[in-house]
């Protein structure tokens, strides 16, 4: 049986070490004895949700305001210290298998991607009021779901030709169309940017516009003179205010996203293609201008995405191919090896003979 040990009373010295510890400490024997302050009570998904939406701007209360509402339905009287990593995953997944199916669905990846971005959100700034510690957010414990690459691509010559003779020959406003496009091709920039415009984006003195899109990005993005005068005359035109949204109706309303959706959806009833392949606005940002050459629009090698090993394999295969050259035993006289094998395999030169400026060691 153990029987309790006696209570030792500290030495003189223990103290005085104590108290040393305190004095360089700052503290008091007083403020061991006050109870630490609590934190605020967490509230609930309820209670915090709107002060959250208050918080964040326009563009991102648009994007996660759906997902804020699919946590409201599930989890509306829980307090935001209650869900765990592992309910999270499981609201993750059926949010997956509950989305709205479209044409363009990858399995609600995206939805999912969203979810997690938006809960984020919400710990985040739960974090930031001190209603929970970093270590006891469960959303940074659950991964996003890997996000695939985009299927779009640059859209070729002849097809863009076609999308603009549809543009220019169809609908109430073919005007209104024709510039669309151009704007969006000459300036790759999105649907937000070009319903931002206005008239005094403009600067013709050097053919330039001011483009504001999306993360409150900014810029100046030289335009060719004939979008410039075309911009200005719509402008002019449809009376819009200097300060004020520069495309417009044909009645003077400013333009919404719904003029782009309802436009893609004639093109898409005239040229099979464009629907089946779901093409868009975003297309177009495939595609940058080039106003210095002789043609205003050079399409845009699409970016392609390698794995870290696609990477390595590229390396080591372009230092062989330079180890290769320099071991055919051919020695250069003042002219480029690459133009002399371009010449031989064109047939510029005759069989068995040298080119100009290549001998060859045997």
């Amino acid at each position: 049986m153990n029987t309790p040990q006696p209570t030792v009373a500290p030495s003189t010295a223990d103290l005085d070490a104590a108290r040393l510890l305190l004095a360089r400490m700052g503290l008091s024997a007083r403020d061991l004895l006050d109870t630490a302050p609590t934190r605020p009570p967490v509230p609930t998904f309820a209670e915090y949700v709107p002060v959250v939406a208050a918080a964040v701007g326009n563009g991102t209360r648009r994007v996660y305001g759906s997902y804020w509402n699919r946590i409201l339905d599930h989890w509306a009287d829980r307090r935001l210290d209650d869900p765990t990593p592992s309910e999270i995953k499981q609201l993750v997944e059926h949010v997956k298998h509950n989305v709205v199916a479209r044409r363009n669905a990858r399995g609600g990846r995206s939805a999912g991607e969203h979810l997690v971005a938006a809960l984020r959100c919400l710990y985040r700034h739960s974090e930031h009021d001190g209603l929970i510690s970093p270590a006891d957010n469960p959303a940074r414990k659950v991964a996003k779901p890997r996000r695939l690459p985009s299927t779009r691509r640059a859209v070729a010559d002849t097809r863009l030709a076609e999308i603009n003779h549809i543009a220019a020959t169809t609908g109430n406003d073919p005007a209104l169309d024709t510039l669309l496009l151009r704007l969006h091709v000459e300036t790759a920039c999105r649907r937000g940017g070009a319903l931002a415009l206005r008239p005094q984006d403009l600067d013709p003195t050097q053919c330039l516009i001011f483009l504001r899109e999306k993360g409150e990005t900014v810029r100046w993005q030289p335009v060719s003179p004939t979008l410039m005068t075309h911009l200005q005359h719509h402008a002019d035109e449809r009376a819009a205010p200097r300060d004020g949204q520069l495309l417009r109706y044909a009645d003077g309303r400013p333009i919404t996203s719904r003029r782009y959706d309802h436009l893609w959806k004639r093109l898409g009833e005239h040229l099979p293609w464009v629907a089946t392949q779901q093409v868009s606005t975003h297309w177009l940002r495939h595609t940058t201008p080039d106003l210095g050459g002789a043609q205003l629009r050079l399409r845009r090698r699409p970016r392609v995405r390698r794995t870290r090993r696609q990477r390595q394999r590229r390396r080591r295969s372009d230092r062989n191919l330079r180890a290769s050259r320099s071991t055919r035993g051919c020695r250069s006289t003042g002219r480029d090896d690459v133009g002399a094998t371009s010449a031989r395999e064109l047939g510029l030169t005759p069989k068995g003979a040298q080119p100009a400026g290549m001998t060859c060691d045997h």
